[in-house]
């Protein structure tokens, strides 16, 4: 079937009710029409994720921040317009389409334009049919590994769909991690979660984010504030030597002890994280019990891998 056909299928499919499983740039995501209470409730059946942890709003363009959104900083604007689309979720006040349904009965809003062609399409084809926007969450059981195939969304969620849902395929994300979630709901933004847009890129940028410790910010509930998270059922040791028989991820500089199976060797930040998530599932398949994996430097993207590693070690 041609790619356009698949689309337009699909962008029916929500507007029906069902859910439709669809690449982004980040990790593939799990949508539903976000004004329908019932089919995102199927989301949070799916992923059996607690309703009170609220869903991103994935729109096409900044164009449609304001159906979402309201007394939008100019900072905020301003971080939409230079990031949108891309990996950059902005957490703002929620107008009345907001539904608690949505938000977790708080007051906020997270959105993003994700920056995949096939996102794109698909959230333009909704918007022809009357849709608002598409709620999407990671295509994952909560708290496990997140998708960055279509293969993956099929192993976790294959068993639980619906002959109505579909998964798009997309090809392998490009960047392999979550979104970075700013909260744009005061006079200066917090960054509640590291990623692609890291907190240097964007002091270079804006100069508007101030030293204080973000991290530990628990007013808002937000996607990936929980301890453990990202989590294969494989034990993850933190810059451990591995021992004989155990998985292995680091930096192609870093060597293989003999008896030990490397799971993954990037050779930089980028492919680092983009390479992550595969790797913590293929030691599942190898049936693991433990894995070290070796942080890269925390420059750029560093950071952020850091937080998924620990989270996924319950370390952090």
């Amino acid at each position: 079937m041609r790619t356009q056909n698949l689309i337009e299928q699909a962008a029916v499919a929500l507007k029906a009710g069902h859910l439709v499983a669809f690449p982004t740039e980040t990790v593939y995501g799990l949508g539903a029409d976000a004004t329908n209470e019932k089919a995102v409730g199927r989301i949070y059946s799916v992923k059996s994720r607690p309703k009170d942890l609220p869903l991103i709003v994935h729109i096409s363009s900044v164009n449609q921040i304001n159906k979402w959104a309201k007394e939008i900083p100019d900072y905020a604007l301003n971080l939409a317009k230079e990031f949108w689309p891309g990996p950059l979720t902005l957490i703002l006040k929620r107008t009345q389409l907001a539904k608690d349904f949505i938000t977790g009965g708080q007051a906020y809003i997270g959105i993003r334009v994700p920056n995949h062609y096939l996102a794109q399409k698909l959230l333009i084809e909704f918007e022809k049919l009357g849709g608002q926007g598409i709620a999407a969450p990671s295509a994952n059981k909560f708290q496990q590994v997140s998708p960055t195939r279509a293969q993956h969304v099929m192993e976790d969620l294959g068993s639980v769909l619906s002959d109505q849902d579909l998964v798009l395929d997309g090809g392998i994300s490009e960047i392999g991690i979550e979104s970075t979630i700013i909260k744009c709901t005061d006079s200066e933004p917090e960054i509640l979660r590291p990623g692609f847009i890291t907190e240097s890129h964007l002091n270079k940028m804006f100069d508007i984010f101030s030293n204080k410790n973000n991290k530990l910010n628990r007013s808002i509930k937000h996607s990936g504030m929980h301890n453990k998270h990202y989590s294969p059922k494989a034990q993850i040791f933190v810059n451990a030597l591995p021992e004989e028989s155990q998985g292995l991820i680091a930096l192609s500089n870093v060597p293989t002890p003999q008896g030990v199976i490397r799971l993954s060797k990037p050779k930089d930040n980028t492919e680092f994280a983009q390479d992550l998530y595969n790797s913590l599932r293929l030691a599942d398949k190898l049936n693991l019990k433990f894995i070290s994996v070796f942080l890269p430097t925390l420059d750029g993207i560093g950071e952020s891998i850091r937080d998924r590693v620990m989270k996924a070690a319950n370390l952090d």
